[in-house]
């Protein structure tokens, strides 16, 4: 089933296609009669730099995915205990509801997982949510200008990924704590001495660039494993490039205006840069590594997602495509 957008016209979806693809309206509709929790000042707190994510984008968009989700770890959670049951063991806790969010730099997906937390923490099924970024999976950038790889930052070889891995399996084996290391926006690099610890939340959300991967193919010709092996549901953000694009140079003005003049910044050499030179230079990074990190890496696991949020110029969410099942 296909709708029209109003702003774009695409062509109706073959009746063999793989997903369900819903514009605002009537995605919006799903939630019409379910209330949004969320109040304006929290809002105001988990929007990201530069997006226009207001009450409207969370009761017509964020509502109706999160009653969604909330469905799936339901659904999740009875599957566990007919398995249980199946196999005539004793009824162990079940293991978190893991979903990836993936998406470009600037494109909003941090914004959308915060969303997701708030208001699936709401939903008195599963009120313990936890948030963790791929971020502090990076290589310290000492370890990264080693391996020659600073300008890469970002790119799939500059992650520790066994580490990432070991992490989510660890979440869906039922562990009682989980560790993960934090890093700081503000020094761009990872926090040596300081890690977040997940303790048996209902749901865990990793959020990152390239939560998507799927397993390298080693040495020996073997497949590994890849994180989103574990994930239960999958979100891609998407837009189009010259919109990342523009998203990306404004927060980067934004920056220059505010984070950017901080001592303490890794960027504050920015902080003195005229517009037209900041514009330049956020320009130069866009096209020297995010761009081709998206092409290259992040764009191809688009299709890998349970669902797709696409955004319009605006940054607010214009239709949803939704894996069959």
């Amino acid at each position: 089933m296909s709708y029209s957008t109003g702003a774009e016209t695409r062509e109706p979806a073959r009746e063999s296609s793989p997903y369900v693809e819903l514009d605002r309206a009537a995605w919006a509709a799903l939630a019409a009669h379910t209330e949004q929790p969320l109040s304006a000042t929290e809002v105001e707190r988990i929007r990201g730099l530069g997006e226009e994510l207001d009450i409207d984008e969370i009761q017509q968009v964020y509502l109706p995915l999160s009653r969604l989700l909330s469905m799936y770890v339901e659904s999740a959670g009875e599957l566990h205990r007919k398995q249980e049951a199946f196999l005539e063991r004793p009824h162990p806790p079940r293991t978190p509801f893991v979903i990836g969010v993936a998406g470009s730099v600037a494109v909003g997906k941090s914004t959308t997982a915060r969303v997701l937390r708030e208001l699936l923490a709401h939903w008195p099924q599963h009120p313990s949510v936890a948030l963790v970024t791929t971020d502090g999976f990076l290589f310290p950038n000492a370890e990264l200008e080693r391996r020659g790889l600073l300008r890469r930052k970002g790119f799939p070889e500059s992650y520790d990924r066994r580490a990432l891995l070991r992490f989510v399996v660890d979440i869906k084996s039922g562990k009682d704590e989980v560790e993960a290391p934090t890093y700081s926006h503000l020094s761009y690099d990872v926090i040596s001495d300081q890690t977040v610890t997940v303790k048996r939340p209902d749901i865990v959300i990793v959020e990152g660039l390239n939560v998507l991967q799927p397993a390298r193919v080693r040495d020996d010709g073997r497949t590994g494993l890849a994180v989103s092996d574990y994930f239960d549901f999958s979100i891609y953000v998407d837009a189009a490039t010259s919109d990342i694009k523009r998203w990306y140079t404004d927060r980067f003005l934004r920056l220059r205006e505010t984070a950017f003049r901080d001592p303490a910044s890794y960027f504050t050499k920015y902080a003195g840069l005229t517009e037209d030179e900041a514009v330049t230079e956020a320009g130069r990074i866009w096209d020297e590594i995010n761009g081709p990190n998206l092409v290259q890496n992040v764009l191809p696991t688009r299709s890998r997602a349970t669902l797709v949020l696409r955004k319009d110029r605006d940054h607010s969410v214009r239709y949803v495509r939704l894996r069959k099942l």
